[in-house]
């Protein structure tokens, strides 16, 4: 079998919304795009197929978490994570920067060796360099890889900051020497610079003279507020190089991912969609709907009647209202597919009025109701 190049085309905009296509080995992807986290070789409470049957074209999985448990050599000796997953779906792999910063017990920035730090499920004490992550992400053969980068958590020193984006940028390149030549995989760069913009574009300049194939941006959606965000994806806008996808990290609620698609971004992740439907919380195009409210009880109609997967139409507003008051892992399960499909038929309605070039009337109109309390 030949392998597909990795590849991105630009189809359509609409105004700063984009409608494109990445190629990979494993299959297309139509953006804007919306990938489920499986941050451990699985998104939680769900089935792979139940993700097929979606509409999922790429699922994230993480390389810190996947290099403390199973690790590298269980995955990598049967070929990398899509048999250990059993998944045909293209992969994109984190680099674990943002997870070394958040939960690992105790960690050391080496600008020289890299992130020392012990893990957060046992203690034991694990090194990873730049080299060291393109390395794991090689043996996981994921189809987009991400560099190492240092993200710091959300600080006003700009010195900080700054400091953090320099070390970030010289990874970057480390990690762009570590991966060498690959036509067939996408290697991404990550923007830091916390919320200073002329931060975030000094970054951007680096990474585009180091030359990737997609550039994330990375620091967002850590404790900003909505509104610094937005400023932040509407400062780099012009910056990015068009033909080359956009992956803007960790966002977030519908409504954000409507903003941000306007604001030109192309591909999102999120554990939002199954952490809140396991505490009962269904996004729909009406609204959010909290699942164990009491005017649910009597209510027998279809869950979601506007809904495109089969838990919407199969089971009521009644039943799963009472699985989550009787802690019915059933209830999370549910709940946790049709979030999922919601934000999967999200990007494709987006894809949509993108194409039909109504897009920007659209967003003013859906993202009011969107925000609604059911």
């Amino acid at each position: 079998m030949t392998l597909k190049k990795f590849s991105f085309n630009v189809i359509k905009e609409h105004k700063y919304a984009r409608c494109g296509q990445i190629v990979t080995p494993h299959g297309l992807v139509d953006t804007p795009s919306f990938m489920p986290v499986g941050t451990q070789g699985t998104v939680k409470a769900v089935f792979l197929e139940n993700l097929i049957a979606s509409g999922t074209q790429v699922i994230l999985s993480n390389t810190y978490h996947l290099l403390l448990r199973p690790g590298v050599d269980r995955i990598s000796s049967l070929g990398g994570l899509h048999q250990f997953m059993n998944c045909k779906l293209p992969i994109l792999t984190d680099s674990g920067g943002f997870q070394i910063m958040s939960l690992s017990k105790l960690t050391k920035i080496d600008r020289d060796i890299g992130a020392i730090f012990k893990s957060h499920i046992d203690g034991r004490e694990f090194i990873l360099s730049p080299e060291e992550s393109i390395k794991v992400q090689k043996k996981f053969n994921s189809d987009i890889v991400m560099v190492l980068d240092e993200c710091p958590k959300i600080t006003n020193d700009k010195n900080i900051i700054k400091k953090s984006m320099d070390l970030s940028i010289e990874w970057a390149l480390r990690s762009k020497n570590a991966f060498g030549s690959n036509p067939h995989k996408g290697l991404f760069g990550i923007v830091q610079g916390g919320l200073y913009k002329d931060l975030r574009l000094k970054c951007l300049e680096k990474l585009i003279e180091i030359n990737f194939d997609g550039f994330a941006l990375g620091g967002l959606a850590v404790g900003e507020t909505q509104d610094q965000m937005f400023n932040i994806l509407d400062a780099v806008k012009n910056y990015i190089p068009r033909d080359k996808p956009r992956y803007l990290m960790g966002v977030g609620t519908p409504w954000n991912i409507i903003e941000c698609i306007a604001l030109g971004v192309d591909m999102f992740d999120c554990v939002m969609p199954t952490r809140n439907a396991r505490n009962a919380m269904l996004f729909t195009w009406n609204g959010v709907m909290n699942m164990k409210n009491a005017k649910w009880k009597d209510c027998f109609e279809p869950l979601d009647e506007n809904g495109t997967s089969y838990v919407d139409i199969y089971y009521t507003k009644a039943y799963v209202r009472h699985l989550f008051n009787a802690n019915e892992a059933l209830g999370k399960q549910i709940a946790s597919v049709h979030n999922l499909a919601f934000y999967l038929d999200l990007v494709r309605v987006a894809r949509e009025h993108i194409l039909a070039g109504d897009f920007a009337q659209w967003k003013e109109q859906i993202v009011p109701q969107l925000k609604q309390r059911l």
